[in-house]
C-alpha cells in the first residue's frame, strides 16, 4: 500500500509538473515574438505568428486526441505528449542555430524553422491538456480529492504563466535588430529538461485508465452537440475567449517593450525586462482570479459571473484605450537583483488587471454551454478544444489592427469579443432545445 501510495504522489507531481508545461510552452510565443518583431521592423503582425502556429495546432489535434486518449489511454497519450513537446521546443531551439540570411518563400529560413517548432509544441500542448486533467483526478481517486488535485494543477498552470514572460523579458533585456532567439535558449533548455524528466519518470509509473473494466454499447446518437444553439454559441464564445485571455497581455508585451514613438516611451535598456514582468502580472491576477472564483463558485451561478466579469473587464479596456500615454502609475518590476516601482502608462495598469476577469471565463463558458447536453458532453469537450485555436488567431487580428494604428486603439478587438460574452451570458446560453433527448448511453461491465 505504501509503495502504491508513494508511486502516486510520484506521478501527482510529474501532471503538476506537466500542467505547469501546458502554460509555461504556450506563453513563450509572445515574449519570443518581440524579438521577431524587431528583426521584421517592428511588425506585430509577424511577431504574433508564432503564437498563431501554437494555437493552430488545436483547431488539428482537438478532436484526434481525444480518439487518441480513447484508444492508447492515458499514459501512452501523456508519454507521446511529452515526446512531442520536446520535438517542438528543440526545433525553435534550432531555429537560432539555422543561417539567419537565407530565405523559405521571402520570409528567413530560421522564422519557419520557429514557426515549424511552435505548431508542433502546440500539438503536444493540445494533447497535454487532453489528458492532464482526467489523469489527475484519476489519481485522486475523483470526487471532493480529484478535483481538488486539478486545481492545484490550474494553479500551477498559471504560476508558470507568470513566470514564463518575466524570464523571458528579464533573458532578453534590451531589444535591438541584433537581439536574436539565442538569447533564450536557458529557458528552451529548462523546457527540454522538464520534458525529458517526466518522460522518464512517467515511463516507469503504472497509471491504470480510469473505466478500464467497462465497456460502451454501440449507441447510435438521435442528434448531436451541434442541435443545440446555446451549445454553437458557446463554441463561439470559448473561441472568443482565448482569443482575449491571450491578446490582452501579448499585445501589452509587444506595446511596452517597443522603443519607437509607437512604444509605451520606456528606457530602451530595459523595456523588454518591464513589458515581461508586466504581462506576467497578468498570469499572476489570473492564479488569484482562480482562486477567488474557486470560493465562490458555489454560491455565484456561471451566468451572473461571466456576465460579471464581462462588463468589467470591458470598463478597464475602454479606460485603458482613452488613458494617454503621458498619464502613468507605478508597478512593481524586477530590475536587476530586486523589485523596484517603475513607471508604466496607466493603461498598462488596466489591462493587467483584465486577468482578474478572464480568470473564471473559461469555467463559466462551458459550465452554460453543455447546460443539458446529457450524452453529448463528451463529443461537446472535444469541439470546445478545437475552439482554443481562437488563441492564435484573434491576437493576431489585433497585433495587425496595431501594425494599422495604435497599440491601445487594437483592443477594440478583444472589447468586441467581451461584447459578445456578454451577449452569451445574459442571452446566448439560454438552452431552447430542452426537447431533444439527452438521456446517457448504458454501459455494460467488459
Amino acid at each position: 500500500m505504501t509503495n502504491n501510495q508513494n508511486k502516486n504522489i510520484v506521478a501527482i507531481i510529474t501532471m503538476m509538473f506537466l500542467f505547469a508545461m501546458i502554460s509555461f510552452v504556450t506563453n513563450l510565443a509572445a515574449p519570443i515574438g518581440v524579438i521577431w518583431s524587431n528583426k521584421f521592423e517592428g511588425s506585430n503582425f509577424l511577431g504574433m505568428l508564432g503564437n498563431m502556429m501554437n494555437f493552430a495546432a488545436y483547431l488539428f489535434m482537438g478532436i484526434p486526441a481525444g480518439k487518441l486518449l480513447t484508444k492508447i489511454g492515458y499514459k501512452k497519450t501523456a508519454l507521446a505528449a511529452i515526446a512531442i513537446g520536446f520535438v517542438g521546443v528543440f526545433i525553435q531551439y534550432l531555429s537560432g542555430v539555422v543561417d539567419a540570411s537565407s530565405t523559405f518563400a521571402s520570409l528567413p529560413v530560421n522564422f519557419v524553422v520557429y514557426l515549424l517548432g511552435a505548431f508542433i509544441a502546440g500539438f503536444s500542448v493540445c494533447m497535454l491538456n487532453t489528458v492532464v486533467n482526467p489523469m489527475l483526478n484519476l489519481l485522486g481517486g475523483g470526487g471532493n480529492k480529484g478535483n481538488q488535485l486539478i486545481q492545484l494543477g490550474g494553479t500551477f498552470n498559471s504560476l508558470a504563466g507568470t513566470l514564463t514572460p518575466m524570464l523571458v523579458g528579464a533573458l532578453i533585456g534590451t531589444v535591438s535588430k541584433d537581439t536574436a532567439i539565442s538569447n533564450v535558449n536557458p529557458v528552451l533548455f529548462i523546457a527540454m529538461g522538464v520534458f525529458a524528466a517526466a518522460f522518464i519518470i512517467l515511463s516507469f509509473i503504472p497509471i491504470s485508465d480510469p473505466d478500464a473494466h467497462k465497456k460502451s454499447k454501440n449507441v447510435v446518437y438521435e442528434s448531436s452537440p451541434w442541435a443545440f444553439r446555446h451549445f454553437v454559441l458557446g463554441t463561439i464564445a470559448i473561441f472568443v475567449y482565448v482569443g482575449i485571455e491571450i491578446g490582452i497581455p501579448g499585445t501589452l508585451n509587444f506595446y511596452l517593450s517597443n522603443i519607437t514613438d509607437k512604444g509605451a516611451g520606456l528606457d530602451p535598456s530595459n523595456a523588454a525586462t518591464i513589458g515581461g514582468f508586466v504581462a506576467g502580472t497578468y498570469w499572476f491576477l489570473m492564479l488569484i482570479g482562480r482562486f477567488i472564483g474557486s470560493l465562490v463558485g458555489g454560491k455565484v451561478s456561471s451566468k451572473v459571473m461571466l456576465t460579471s466579469v464581462s462588463v468589467l473587464a470591458m470598463t478597464f479596456i475602454v479606460g485603458a484605450i482613452v488613458s494617454p500615454k503621458t498619464m502613468t502609475t507605478s508597478m512593481p518590476v524586477f530590475t536587476g537583483s530586486s523589485f523596484a516601482m517603475t513607471l508604466v502608462p496607466l493603461s498598462a495598469l488596466l489591462l493587467v488587471l483584465c486577468g482578474l476577469c478572464t480568470s473564471i471565463m473559461w469555467g463559466s463558458i462551458f459550465n452554460l454551454a453543455v447546460e443539458g447536453l446529457g450524452k453529448y458532453t463528451k463529443a461537446a469537450s472535444g469541439i470546445f478544444m478545437m475552439m482554443v485555436v481562437g488563441g492564435g488567431i484573434i491576437p493576431l487580428i489585433q497585433n495587425w489592427v496595431a501594425d494599422k494604428s495604435t497599440y491601445m486603439f487594437s483592443y477594440i478587438v478583444p472589447l468586441i469579443g467581451l461584447a459578445y460574452l456578454l451577449y452569451y451570458a445574459m442571452l446566448g446560453s439560454k438552452n431552447v432545445n430542452k426537447d431533444i433527448k439527452v438521456t446517457d448511453e448504458e454501459e455494460v461491465t467488459a
